[in-house]
């Protein structure tokens, strides 16, 4: 496939954005290349300013769980915005969204609307340490929740992907509240809570680590956590940013049954739109502005077309559970399909899925952690990934992150995407031939 249009806009984008992107995410730097610039996208395709179709997997990084401009969530979004953008003061919209998701999601009493999944994250810490009256936090390394200070030490996602686990401007002192575990290791988080007892107010982590690819929690993993928190009187937080709602109707509370004491939610809610959420119990939420001493607030929090667009999608995923079932066995049939492909042509890839949340490494396997990730080989994902590409199918540029599956991607979708990816492998080994 050809280009051109893309390179002169990112050419343009570079004068005046940083990295011509506005997120880092979005940079082809893991990969080469030039990002390619979106001009629409409908169900599992996205078309390109130089009119290629493209079979999506980033679904937006995972709320596009029904497909892109899905007709429910469009015509919410037209109505709520002909009736105003934004109001500045509460709305019935902001009320439906809180009743719908504390019923969706169990032992969710109360939630409080914010424009981002890292806002959420920011304000889930800060209730905890308000709520505990201590100031430690442990999270994972290769857990990515948002760019808050606090949340860029060892990091996942396009920290990770940029070889820059740590940022410059994250100060010694916030480092030193921030302590990190190793994800899927029980001792590692006991012994920090051991070495800093009555210190740490919240263990956070994402309970499906999407931002280091798919790595799904190992069994006992959450249960344990939670009874380390209990013990050592700190708070659990579930960064379900990306895998809330998508891998299950009540997300991980629902799925692996352990109940955290606050979640943090973005992306899935507001179908795409800017949007995030945290919430909990009544007793930790009790402590928020203006019932309590912790402060948080937005300007724009709980906008209208943001809310209208997540009620939309909500509701078919609440009306219809028929829905999650589909996207199982679409994933599933993804997985075999590919693993299959990878093994018929000689190529080490281990696997990982959660529902439809998906993560390909080319390494050995098992992996379960940001050590066992570090493994996969970038340099044949990148050549992978632009094989793929050149056949129409969009990957995440990095090595690093999940795939996602939308209801749209139906059978002849997933079939297209196996038989791109043996194409792509064949090439590959013919390449290699000829040198």
């Amino acid at each position: 496939m050809k280009y051109p249009r893309s390179q002169n806009l990112f050419d343009r984008a570079k004068k005046h954005i940083p990295g011509g992107v506005n997120s880092p995410a979005r940079a082809f730097k893991a990969v080469g290349g030039t990002p390619l610039f979106m001009v629409r996208a409908e169900g599992a395709y996205m078309y390109d300013e130089d009119g290629n179709e493209l079979i999506d997997y980033i679904g937006s990084w995972g709320p596009m769980i029904l497909g892109h401009s899905y007709p429910a969530v469009v015509d919410a979004v037209q109505i709520a915005a002909a009736a105003s953008t934004s109001f500045g003061t509460p709305t019935e919209l902001e009320i439906q969204m809180a009743e719908r998701v504390c019923g969706m999601v169990p032992g969710l009493d109360k939630l409080r609307m914010t424009n981002s999944g890292t806002e959420a994250c920011m304000s889930a810490v800060r209730v905890a340490r308000g709520y505990t009256g201590r100031d430690k936090i442990i999270k994972f390394e290769g857990c990515y929740h948002g760019h808050g200070d606090s949340f860029l030490i060892k990091a996942g996602s396009g920290a990770l992907t940029l070889g820059h686990p740590s940022s410059p401007g994250v100060t010694a002192g916030t480092a030193k509240d921030t302590l990190t575990a190793d994800f899927n290791d029980l001792e590692s988080v006991r012994q920090l809570l051991d070495q800093n007892n009555d210190e740490v107010a919240a263990v956070i982590l994402e309970p499906v680590a999407g931002n280091m690819g798919c790595i799904p929690p190992r069994d006992g993993f959450l249960e344990g956590l939670r009874k380390l928190c209990d013990q050592h009187g700190a708070l659990l937080i579930f960064d379900e940013v990306m895998c809330g709602f998508r891998i299950a109707r009540g997300g991980a509370v629902e799925r692996y049954g352990v109940q955290p004491d606050l979640m943090a939610y973005g992306k899935v809610i507001g179908a795409g739109m800017p949007v995030g959420a945290f919430g909990g119990n009544a007793d930790v939420m009790s402590v928020v502005a203006p019932d309590g001493p912790v402060y948080q607030a937005g300007t724009l929090s709980g906008n209208p077309v943001a809310m209208s667009a997540g009620l939309a999608l909500l509701t078919e995923l609440d009306e219809h559970p028929e829905i999650y079932g589909d996207l199982e066995k679409r994933s599933a049939a993804l997985e075999t399909g590919l693993a299959e492909v990878f093994d018929r042509h000689g190529i080490t890839a281990a696997r990982n899925r959660v529902a439809s949340m998906l993560g390909f490494f080319f390494c050995e396997g098992p992996v379960h952690s940001f050590s066992d990730v570090s493994r996969t080989d970038t340099e044949f994902f990148s050549r992978f990934f632009h094989g793929m590409l050149d056949e129409g199918v969009y990957l995440p540029p990095s090595a690093y992150e999940a795939w996602f599956v939308s209801h749209a991607h139906d059978d002849k979708i997933i079939q297209a995407t196996i038989d791109a990816a043996d194409r792509v492998l064949s090439n590959m080994k013919r390449s290699r031939s000829a040198r």
